[in-house]
């Protein structure tokens, strides 16, 4: 079955008409980054994933926090991977930077977990930073979905900027929360569309299906297409 998404769109990776796609080399695992402001839930949806990949594919997290390793410890805690196969890298500034300017951390600790799973077939780069305009070099990651929630309120997808506009998923995230906080889903789903053309998105809640499955079925497809490259 096809994926199914909110937004008018294929599922297949669109880029910022000006951004370069990584050239990726025959074997490599795909490189999937999420981003998105602190406390939309990046973490949880990561954690998602990896409980629903683990069993039929090789996964590996690679997190990015300032001076903390918080978000490696809480997937370690959870035990949705092996530890050795999560890892983090403290950024000591804005983790925008780490995925986006200065990339060399990342790229060193992915060479690190590469070399320690040599059949690896998906690592997921997870960083928050600059609000609503972090997004990820096209040298660190082959594509990005970037994660807001509902309690940002719905006004949230029409303000734009780069992750919510440029990501190749948009990740409406905590849907659960919309009658408590006021927010009204229909002017999201619209408000989205409006500004990402035809780039795919989803409204999830986690609470209400902890498999994340609409993002699932994402990720899967750039595995099928990234497959066939």
């Amino acid at each position: 079955m096809p994926p199914h998404f909110d937004g008018h769109a294929d599922g297949a990776p669109h880029a910022h008409p000006d951004r370069p796609r990584r050239e990726r080399q025959p074997g490599e695992p795909l490189r999937i980054g999420v981003g998105g402001p602190v406390g939309s839930g990046k973490t949880a949806l990561v954690a998602a994933l990896c409980r629903m990949l683990r069993d039929e594919l090789s996964v590996a997290v690679l997190t990015n926090d300032i001076y903390t390793t918080e978000d490696a410890d809480f997937l370690r805690r959870n035990a949705v991977l092996p530890d050795d196969r999560i890892a983090a890298v403290q950024t000591g500034g804005c983790p925008h930077t780490a995925i986006r300017d200065d990339i060399t951390a990342n790229l060193d600790a992915i060479d690190d977990l590469i070399a320690g799973h040599d059949d690896l077939d998906l690592i997921l780069v997870e960083s928050g930073g600059d609000n609503l305009t972090a997004t990820f070099s096209s040298g660190l990651v082959d594509a990005q979905i970037f994660v807001v929630d509902v309690a940002g309120g719905d006004k949230v997808p029409r303000k734009g900027g780069p992750g919510v506009t440029f990501s190749d998923l948009l990740v409406i995230n905590k849907t659960d929360l919309a009658p408590m906080v006021g927010a009204d889903l229909d002017v999201m789903r619209r408000d989205a569309g409006a500004v990402r053309g035809p780039r795919p998105f989803v409204l999830i809640s986690l609470t209400t299906d902890p498999t994340a499955a609409a993002v699932l079925d994402w990720v899967r497809e750039q595995l099928r297409v990234a497959q066939e490259v």
